[in-house]
């Protein structure tokens, strides 16, 4: 028979396909809707995850935290999952550890990031780079740390509002001669820049389009127009559940009654469709038959 492609496999074959969308799911069910929709590949973002616990992003959570999620996500959907990994939890080393869990959780790739601890948002200011020749340390023991090839190291950097323009595409051109497969630009502030980073770094690139940080939101034609491989849509899926969620309390509370409520909600059978609720039920009543005395 033949060998499925590994995840990293398939997140590759995605972006030279086509550019694609790449959207933050925040638990495992969106996962899945996010594959029934038609995408191509999903994210875990770390801001995410970390908000989901009442945290900011900081780099408080765990490295088994962020393997955890990546696992269950993993386990429910097909689509490749591209992994947010800070700033790999530590020096070298750990990243080579970071590296080996998050593929064993089955992520088809990471992204590390070129920040001190204690980690900034990208669009937040107060980031402190570490040396560009220490984020390319951790760029070679992740490429040597995992076990099939095909697992996508991403390297990130954050230099443009630490260092500024110059500085993002010199340490880019650093991190990409030390074996990263793609690059993340984090916080380009203009269509120009975008553009113009295009322009200056041959390597497979990454635009993150979230929403209220420093960088506009372009349409995704556009950025695939100017080369843009992956487009990153980190928070959206969840900044929009979490607005839907805080009016429907308000609602229950103010009301007493969910019923205005019902239109905007996802109904018994639209859920147990998506969690595959009938196929459960009929395996289980397949395994008991089978066991029943001829």
């Amino acid at each position: 028979m033949p060998v499925a492609p590994s995840p990293g496999r398939r997140l590759r074959a995605a972006w030279e396909a086509g550019p694609i969308m790449v959207p933050g799911v925040f638990n495992a069910l969106v996962a899945r809707m996010a594959e029934r929709l038609g995408f191509a590949a999903v994210y875990l973002s770390g801001a995410a995850l970390s908000a989901a616990a009442g945290l900011p992003d900081v780099g408080l959570l765990t490295l088994t935290e962020f393997v955890d999620e990546a696992g269950r996500i993993s386990q429910a959907t097909s689509l490749p999952l591209l992994c947010d990994a800070d700033t790999g939890f530590g020096e070298a080393l750990n990243v080579e550890r970071t590296v080996r869990l998050l593929e064993a959780a089955g992520a088809a790739g990471i992204h590390l990031e070129d920040q001190q601890l204690p980690k900034r948002c990208g669009h937040l200011s107060g980031k402190s780079l570490v040396a560009a020749e220490v984020m390319a340390a951790k760029i070679r023991a992740a490429v040597a740390a995992r076990r099939d090839p095909d697992f996508v190291i991403v390297a990130r950097t954050d230099a443009r509002g630490v260092e500024g323009f110059d500085a993002a595409v010199s340490r880019a051109r650093l991190y990409r001669e030390a074996g990263a497969d793609a690059i993340f630009p984090e916080a380009l502030e203009s269509r120009d820049e975008f553009a113009a980073f295009a322009q200056a770094v041959a390597a497979p690139l990454l635009a993150n389009m979230t929403e209220f940080g420093r960088s506009p939101n372009l349409d995704f034609a556009d950025l695939a127009g100017l080369g843009y491989r992956m487009v990153l849509y980190p928070l959206t899926a969840f900044r929009s559940a979490v607005y839907a969620a805080r009016q429907t309390l308000h609602e229950l509370l103010t009301k007493g009654h969910q019923r205005d409520r019902l239109p905007q909600m996802l109904s018994r059978a639209e859920l147990y469709d998506l969690l595959g609720y009938t196929a459960y039920e009929e395996r289980d009543r397949a395994y008991f038959e089978l066991r029943k005395p001829s």
